[in-house]
């Protein structure tokens, strides 16, 4: 008596309704391009192994294969020694003959510049790969990103460095004191390999800066911080000292990292210090990349509320007769004004009964 009814083809109707509500809210989000690729996942020993063997590889043939241009290059070296003559800051000669009175300093700097050009950036790969595995794919774009940069500076612009120099007095410090290993001494084999003609942009400054900055910011102990940051700064006075670059060949190894960073950050979105320091699985992508990329909601939101179905829509505007949800009969009659309900009458076209 005081209930709406509904008839067994309104409920058949409003059953479907709510199924399509159902399926438009469960309906995935468009698939972006590469979406994959730009989520940090956990990296793969023997892929990372085998990627930075062959970027390597590829990185050296490219750097050794560009046309030496020994008059280019000197010419360069003139150039960028006239410049920085005219700013007042051409102190390379005088770095380099000052330390090569001090021959356990100029002999422990060669060693520095032969080895740990390799030993810490590769020890600093290794901690990222254990402790940050979130963020070792970006970061180790960055450092491949620069020095790909480089390969670009030491094909189109050859430049002699300092200690071979013609018409100067520099030092080859290398040379003298016969360094193990080291690519300076022109008739060693291993400059025999390699282009002493490749020294703008120094990715001795590149790589540095790039092991100095991850280490200051990512490393917990204070001690180690301070390590980070002086890193660079150190490797900045080797380089001088032992004449194998200008400083301003420092100053295009930064420019080169900068574009590195720049690169990841617009591929990740991000700063590559700034993602998440772990992720879920081998090959999975950290959750709170996917909730940025739209790819995943954070836990404990609701899912977006369904638009309203046509049924709906037509009701609200009076301008259709479909039937109505019971959830909207159960409102309607909530608001019917209360009290005992009407008589019912006799039906059209009858004669009423007598009391």
């Amino acid at each position: 008596m005081g209930a709406t009814s509904v008839s067994p083809s309104e409920e058949r109707v409003e059953a479907a309704v709510s199924v399509t509500d159902r399926q438009d809210t469960t309906t995935p989000a468009p698939r972006r391009p590469l979406a994959g690729l730009r989520l940090p996942s956990r990296p793969r020993l023997w892929f990372e192994l085998l990627l930075i063997a062959v970027s390597y590889a590829v990185y050296s043939a490219i750097r050794n294969a560009a046309p030496a241009r020994v008059e280019d290059a000197q010419r360069h070296a003139r150039w960028i020694w006239d410049f920085q003559d005219q700013m007042g800051l051409a102190f390379e000669r005088s770095v380099n003959h000052g330390v090569e009175g001090v021959t356990w300093l100029v002999v422990s700097m060669n060693y520095y510049y032969a080895t740990l050009h390799f030993v810490v950036t590769i020890g600093v790969l290794v901690w990222l790969f254990r402790s940050h595995p979130g963020r070792y794919g970006p970061t180790r774009l960055v450092l491949f990103v620069t020095t790909g940069v480089a390969l670009i500076g030491y094909y189109f612009f050859p430049l002699a460095p300092p200690r071979l120099m013609e018409g100067m007095d520099f030092i080859d410090t290398a040379r003298v004191h016969h360094t193990w290993g080291s690519l300076s001494t022109e008739d060693s084999a291993m400059a025999s390999v390699s282009n002493q003609y490749a020294a703008m942009p120094s990715m001795h400054i590149g790589w540095s800066l790039w092991c100095g900055l991850t280490i200051a910011v990512l490393a917990k102990p204070l001690w180690v911080k301070i390590l980070g940051a002086l890193y660079p700064a150190v490797t900045l006075l080797v380089i001088v000292a032992t004449a194998n670059h200008f400083w301003l060949d420092a100053v295009g190894g930064m420019i080169c990292l900068a574009v590195g960073f720049l690169v990841a950050h617009l591929w990740y979105g991000r700063v590559c210090y700034r993602l998440p320091r772990d992720v879920a699985g081998p090959g999975s992508p950290s959750t709170a990349t996917a909730v940025r990329l739209g790819k995943a909601r954070p836990a404990g939101s609701t899912p977006a509320a369904a638009p309203p179905t046509a049924s709906a829509t037509a009701v609200s505007g009076g301008s259709s007769t479909a039937p109505v949800s019971r959830a909207s009969a159960a409102s309607t009659a909530s608001t019917a004004p209360h009290g005992p309900p009407p008589k019912a009458g006799p039906p059209p076209g009858q004669p009423g009964q007598p009391s």
